[in-house]
């Protein structure tokens, strides 16, 4: 899905107000799909506009304070700012990879198993990928290649 279609709040289904996802339900639904669309959604516009507003800040205030301690706070701050706009901009990419599984039918099904992940874990971290018992294998792995 390109990054306009992404954006759309029209999905396949119309969600009843305060609908929350339910083990009692067939695994992702319409409905449930929807959900979920619509949290990713919602995620990504809100961090594009703390991104608009970093920006619009970063462009009104001065960058050079005439007292160095000050100007070394200031740089301080934007650095630190800066490295948490990279970090939602890789955020962004893997909500876009969300809203492409669900187009694809492929939300919410772990890539390594092909096991549905439990709602709890997509209700808390919409981007999953893996069951919460993929993800611990895959992250003790990477500790055991790191201190190899």
């Amino acid at each position: 899905m390109s990054g306009e279609n992404a954006d759309r709040n029209v999905g396949i289904a119309n969600l009843p107000e305060g609908y929350r996802p339910s083990a009692d339900e067939e695994f992702m639904n319409p409905m449930q799909l929807e959900y979920f669309r619509r949290r990713l959604v919602d995620w990504k516009k809100e961090i594009l506009a703390e991104a608009e507003g970093t920006l619009a800040v970063l462009q009104a205030e001065p960058l050079r304070e005439p007292d160095m301690n000050d100007r070394a706070s200031s740089e301080t701050d934007w650095s630190i700012e800066l490295r948490t706009r990279d970090r939602q901009r890789k955020l962004i990419a893997k909500i876009d990879a969300a809203l492409r599984r669900i187009d694809e039918g492929e939300y919410g099904y772990c890539e390594v198993t092909g096991e549905p992940i439990s709602l709890g874990r997509l209700d808390a971290r919409p981007i999953a990928t893996m069951t919460l018992e993929a993800q611990e294998r895959h992250e003790r792995q990477e500790k055991i290649s790191r201190d190899d």
